[in-house]
């Protein structure tokens, strides 16, 4: 008798965490990343795609490139970048775009279902357009142009927390990164003024480590 009243107790307490589990269904979230303000804004957004896969979106408001300027100056590698200057270094403006699949590898089961710890690689392109910068050669004025692509890989490994629906989403990887600058410059040879374009190609390892903010929608 005992052995049956335990084991009808067992099976109550199992109908009962059934019965309240949240149903899974497909949630959006928007976000921002707060660590890159200082050159550019980011803004995400993240689509439920199954209970452990999520596609994640990004687009970047570029306001300046100085931070590439500093990074080039103290760690040079390659050749030299094809005559940009400091003012349009901190005059860039560009654009960028990202898509990331996220895999939670450790999902809390709750009615936010992405929260949990997950594995992410993700793909980014970058264009920055630097100012037209005009130069004086025997009397007559020139303009220098350039331009940045940029193409990058990287893998990131975070934890995404919510509270209500405040989403807060950490995270930590490495990639690598490729940029390519062109610019168009002016000099005098021979005594005349002539257009030159160059190119610079760099490929370099980088680190990531930042915190998105946003809400469950």
């Amino acid at each position: 008798m005992k052995r049956i009243l335990t084991i009808i107790l067992l099976a109550t307490a199992a109908q009962t965490a059934l019965a309240q589990e949240e149903p899974f269904r497909k949630r959006t979230y928007i976000k921002v990343n707060p660590t890159t303000i200082i050159n550019e804004l980011d803004l995400y957004l993240e689509q439920d795609l199954s209970e452990t896969l999520s596609l994640e979106l990004g687009v970047s408001g570029i306001y300046t490139d100085y931070p590439d300027y500093v990074f080039f100056k103290r760690i040079n590698i390659g050749k030299e970048n094809p005559g940009i200057s400091t003012e349009q270094f901190v005059e860039g403006r560009g654009v960028g775009f990202r898509a990331g699949l996220k895999w939670y590898l450790v999902r809390r089961n709750t009615a936010i279902r992405m929260a949990g710890t997950y594995f992410e690689p993700v793909l980014l392109y970058k264009k920055v357009f630097y100012p037209n910068e005009k130069v004086t050669l025997n009397s007559a004025t020139y303009e220098n142009s350039a331009d940045k692509n940029v193409y990058g890989l990287q893998l990131l490994l975070g934890r995404q927390m919510h509270r209500g629906k405040f989403i807060l989403d950490p995270y930590l990887g490495v990639g690598v990164r490729g940029k390519v600058y062109t610019a168009t410059t002016h000099r005098i040879e021979g005594g005349a003024v002539v257009p030159q374009a160059d190119e610079a190609r760099k490929y370099l390892p980088s680190l990531h480590l930042g915190i998105k903010v946003g809400l469950a929608l």
